[in-house]
């Protein structure tokens, strides 16, 4: 499978991050070759990638957010849990998970993604059915966030009961009146934390 990605931070970091296969770069003819789209050409060049010059609008249909550049390349490379397991081992850091639990909106979800890389989540968990997945879309919201990262597609509740096995707290995120207040949780161990759908919140079968 292949699809083509667009925007130049979603686009650079895809290829800095070097875990797909790249096919060709599509460049719009007016577009200044500065900044870091410079730095895009280079790694193309350096890798091989052929690189097309085409007229803006053979961009258009790709997304709004295409910013003159866009790269053909192939599907998101899912990982599995024990991966992610295995990158907390290997950092000698203890394990910070995210689940997302059928998030509907790419743009939501590409959020989540970017700032999860940023505070240094090992890996996102998300459900196989019913939730947004790893689309261009996806990729352009996160700024190429989530070329960084571990995303995994599982069955939540396994998962979940899984990770309890691993001595990870399960903590699920509410606006409930009853929660117990987030400054009054211990968040110094090994964590996972569940962030439910727009408007529905978490399912019973991840609570």
């Amino acid at each position: 499978m292949k699809e083509w990605l667009y925007g130049r931070n979603a686009v650079n970091e895809t290829m800095r991050a070097r875990r797909r296969q790249f096919l060709r770069l599509r460049l719009a003819q007016s577009v200044d070759e500065k900044g870091h789209l410079g730095d895009i050409i280079r790694m193309a060049s350096s890798l091989k990638v052929p690189i097309e010059r085409v007229p803006r609008g053979n961009l258009d249909t790709l997304g709004s957010g295409h910013q003159g550049v866009a790269l053909e390349a192939s599907s998101y490379p899912y990982s599995a849990l024990l991966d992610v397991l295995a990158l907390a081992a290997r950092k000698g850091e203890l394990p910070f998970i995210l689940i997302l639990d059928v998030l509907q909106d790419p743009q939501n979800l590409g959020t989540l993604l970017r700032t999860a890389e940023a505070v240094g989540i090992h890996g996102v968990l998300l459900p196989f059915r019913h939730t947004a997945t790893v689309t261009p879309a996806v990729v352009n919201s996160s700024s190429g966030a989530t070329e960084h990262l571990l995303i995994v597609q599982v069955n939540l509740a396994q998962a979940i009961q899984q990770l309890k096995e691993e001595n990870i707290w399960v903590i699920g995120l509410e606006a409930e009146s009853d929660a117990q207040p987030l400054d009054k949780v211990r968040l110094d161990g090994p964590l996972a934390l569940v962030i439910g759908g727009e408007g529905s919140g978490m399912r019973t079968l991840v609570r």
